[in-house]
């Protein structure tokens, strides 16, 4: 694989929109950052809900909420799934601090 190439285990959404990132000038880069740590099923799970939430127009927390709620999605810290707009608040600020961690750490970035 590439380094140019997108993993296969990425969803289709992801894909998606990375492809399109990548097309925009400038951002070609964002093929090559590194979270500096493997990501959870739990976290890829919910990356591609959100993914899916988004492409279906869907927008705020509240709305994001409801919709990840609706599907069922297991938050990756909490391992609740009642989500509400401090729950969305609270998992993603703790997913980006372990992120933020992990690629002081261990990660390479852009």
């Amino acid at each position: 694989m590439s380094s140019d190439t997108i993993p296969e285990s990425q969803s289709d959404a992801f894909r998606d929109v990375m492809q399109a990132a990548r097309a925009q000038p400038g951002r070609a880069a964002l093929a090559h950052q590194s979270p500096g740590r493997t990501v959870s099923d739990a976290e890829r799970a919910l990356a591609t809900a959100l993914m899916e939430v988004y492409a279906a127009g869907v927008t705020g927390p509240g709305p994001v909420a409801a919709a990840l709620a609706g599907k069922g999605v297991i938050a990756p810290i909490s391992g609740r799934v009642d989500w509400d707009v401090d729950l969305i608040e609270t998992e993603l600020r703790a997913l980006n601090d372990s992120f933020d961690a992990a690629y002081q750490d261990d990660g390479i970035g852009a």
